[in-house]
């Protein structure tokens, strides 16, 4: 199916790896022009390698610390001046530890704040005027099942991603008259740095037990038994920023094995 992205140029935050590099590649790979942003010069600098032979010859790769005041916005004025516009958002910035409420102190949760929200209310703030101007406006915010039922294992980040589920549908609500569709996407547990890594969640959560445990255990307690690939979560986002959902806005995709057992 042709999703319609030919010549489309999208912007993708948080995308030197897991989902945001391989939904990357999904829209280079329909023809999409792309910019892709986030911390690590190196890590986007193979990532643009890759993209441009991928089929997105003039991928841009913006190096930013988007928890920080000002780099969202560069990162958007930095897509739209080598694009000359933009027509679609994807917002996948985001980084949870497993940690005890009572532990976290009120820096914790202002990074966290400034991270997992305010990174993609900046950026959309920023994004807005352009997609306005777009006959294909999209915005996709990656959330997670811990933004619809709390993770008690990750509050700060659990709280941060209701927030921006509720972000995402007073935006749709808000720009649907400007013919910008905005939807959030909501992944389960899923095989990227952030579970895998030395350090990451595995690790953090597997008590007594080893690291494999700790992720057998994860996988086995969704409905399809199983982490998911990054690339899986990557082909929703393309659909929904692509032609083929012009008559969806405001919704927030599950895309979690059956992890949250509501049917809304």
């Amino acid at each position: 199916m042709d999703l319609g992205l030919g010549g489309r140029a999208i912007l993708i935050t948080g995308a030197s790896g897991g989902i945001g590099l391989a939904t990357a590649r999904a829209v280079a790979r329909e023809g999409a022009r792309v910019a892709i942003a986030a911390r690590s010069a190196d890590r986007l600098e193979a990532a643009v390698a890759e993209l441009v032979a991928l089929g997105a010859p003039d991928a841009l790769a913006v190096v930013a610390d988007l928890a920080r005041p000002g780099e969202p916005e560069r990162a958007v004025a930095e897509a739209v001046a080598r694009f000359g516009g933009l027509d679609a958002l994807v917002g996948n910035v985001g980084y949870a530890e497993a940690r005890r409420l009572d532990d976290l102190t009120d820096a914790d949760w202002e990074a966290s704040f400034q991270l997992n929200l305010m990174s993609h209310v900046r950026a959309v703030r920023a994004a807005l005027p352009h997609l306005r101007a777009s006959d294909q406006a999209r915005i996709a915010l990656v959330a997670s099942t811990a933004g619809k039922r709390p993770s008690t294992g990750m509050p700060d980040y659990s709280v941060m991603k209701a927030a921006l589920l509720s972000f995402s549908r007073l935006v749709a609500d808000l720009e649907a008259r400007h013919g910008v569709l905005v939807n959030a996407i909501c992944p389960g547990p899923t095989a990227t740095d952030a579970w895998l890594a030395e350090g990451g969640l595995a690790d953090q959560t597997k008590g007594a037990g080893t690291r494999e445990e700790a992720l057998a255990k994860t996988g086995a307690g969704r409905p399809i038994g199983r982490f998911a690939e990054p690339a899986e979560i990557a082909d929703v986002i393309a659909l929904l920023v692509s032609a083929r959902s012009s008559y969806v806005t405001g919704a927030a995709w599950g895309v979690d094995g059956g992890t949250v057992p509501v049917i809304i």
